[in-house]
């Protein structure tokens, strides 16, 4: 049966709306803008399991506790504490991690609300994390191997400064609650997939702070001990936040697309 192709294209003179060329151009832009959109949601619903899976928590431990850790409060801590009766010193240790503890929560939770409502994408995010932790684990095991350098005068003066002072600063702020440590935790926390691993996060800053709690504590009785072991270990453990940093970087740069 014959079939007039005017009647199913449209007339020649005039441009029809199921005209041949004009179908498959319009069916080829649908499709491209599926396969776009189809591909960024694919990009990012496959980045957040890749990102959350590259904190796991005994990672996180180990940064945090490298960040907000005893590492860098033996020396000021002994320095302060030196003419102190053990009482005062038991005191100047409680009020400092209860300080550092209550600067965490508020930096966190503010933090976190501040970063998420930019709406920053998680590969961001996850690399902002590793360049802060390997920019600052570099720095602190460079700083190792440099001629030693001069500390303040820390020390106590009585009648001067009372306990809460010295507890508040330089203990707490910015000793034991550093500005790096602080970013960590709020990106940390901004890549938390869940209210789970959020609990697991504060889980964690809560038994750095008590680990904190601990060896201020027991500095005047194990000074010899700490002040050997731990920079080791810090040392050793600054060496692996660098490569972890750097793997970081590199997973964040493979879920943005960049190679």
């Amino acid at each position: 049966m014959h079939r007039d192709p005017d009647r199913l294209y449209g007339s020649p003179g005039r441009r029809g709306p199921w005209r041949p060329a004009r179908v498959a151009t319009t069916a080829a832009a649908g499709l491209g803008c599926l396969m776009t959109a189809g591909a960024a949601s694919a990009a990012e619903a496959a980045a957040v399991p890749v990102l959350t899976r590259q904190f796991p928590v005994a990672q996180v431990f180990t940064f945090l506790f490298l960040m907000l850790g005893p590492f860098k409060i033996i020396g000021p801590f002994a320095r302060i504490t030196k003419d102190l009766d053990a009482a005062s010193t038991h005191r100047i240790a409680l009020l400092a991690t209860l300080f550092a503890s209550l600067a965490l929560v508020l930096a966190a939770v503010l933090g976190e609300r501040i970063l998420v409502s930019y709406g920053i994408p998680l590969p961001v995010l996850a690399l902002s994390a590793g360049l802060i932790l390997f920019l600052v684990a570099l720095i602190n095991t460079v700083q190792q191997f440099l001629p030693g350098a001069a500390h303040g005068n820390d020390a106590a003066e009585p009648g001067t400064t009372t306990a809460m002072q010295l507890a508040l600063t330089p203990l707490a702020f910015p000793t034991i609650v550093t500005p790096y440590g602080i970013a960590t935790l709020v990106v940390f926390l901004a890549l938390s997939p869940d209210p789970q691993t959020k609990v697991t996060i504060g889980a964690v800053v809560v038994l750095i702070m008590l680990l904190n709690l601990v060896v201020m504590v027991m500095t005047r009785h194990m000074l010899p001990v700490l002040g050997l072991v731990l920079p080791i270990l810090g040392a050793v453990l600054g060496v692996v936040q660098v490569a972890l940093g750097l793997q970081i970087v590199h997973n964040s740069l493979k879920a943005m697309g960049m190679f």
